[in-house]
């Protein structure tokens, strides 16, 4: 790293910047970090998006989030293929740490220089650490990808359980919901696996469950911050 003020890279595969999740991220960073947002559906409509991302029947999916606030599905495949080109534009850019704002676990991403965090590497061995053989349950925004995912929590000492809950409706109750239902199946930690979700979303699932509820973006926030300490 050069010795100017870190230039922190955020990719979210949605449209940047993303007003759920960039308070997190800035509460956690040190003073002086600047920050460049950049999303894979920037500047594109509606119809284009459906054109160059609409998911395919039995394919992995992911969900994000407009500008507008809409949610919107996407093809995890189509999404995989424009994120290198947004890691490399943000390199470009002067980004010393790249950070792509989800949770889905992408292969063959890589920055030529920078530091690349995905949260897919991070959070499934973080959460295995601490739960130890204890068993976890998992919200998820969609329950298809309670399969596409489920290679990523591999080292758990015990298979999750997953339950679907959406961050991006207008309401806690299926977070609520989803808590619960994960306690009464057995569940004894919790762990929100998207970056969509945020601090309400976990405090609902804590005082739905009374169990111990991991935040995605909240724990890569914290660890992104030790990268940019100057």
């Amino acid at each position: 790293m050069t010795h100017d003020s870190p230039l922190l890279g955020t990719i979210t595969i949605g449209q940047a910047p993303r007003a759920d999740i960039t308070p997190i991220l800035q509460a956690a960073l040190p003073a002086g970090v600047r920050t460049l947002h950049a999303g894979v559906l920037d500047g594109l409509t509606a119809k284009e998006i459906d054109a160059r991302y609409a998911p395919r029947p039995g394919q992995p999916l992911l969900v994000t989030r407009l500008l507008d606030g809409n949610a919107v599905i996407l093809d995890k495949a189509a999404v995989q293929d424009a994120l290198a080109g947004k890691v490399a534009e943000l390199e470009a850019s002067g980004c010393t740490v790249i950070l792509v704002l989800c949770t889905g676990e992408f292969h063959g991403l890589g920055a030529r220089q920078a530091w690349l965090v995905e949260p897919d590497r991070i959070v499934p061995p973080a959460a295995a650490a601490l739960a130890g053989d204890r068993q976890v349950g998992i919200i998820l925004p969609l329950q298809e990808q309670a399969a596409s995912e489920a290679g990523k929590f591999s080292l758990l000492a015990r298979p999750p359980l997953c339950e679907a809950a959406s961050p991006y409706g207008q309401d806690l109750r299926a977070v609520e919901q989803a808590a619960r239902t994960l306690r009464e199946r057995g569940a004894q930690m919790l762990l929100m696996d998207c970056m969509g979700f945020v601090e309400a979303h976990r405090a609902a699932a804590r005082r739905a469950s009374g169990l111990p509820t991991l935040l995605s973006n909240a724990l890569i926030a914290k660890l992104v911050a030790e990268l940019v300490h100057q």
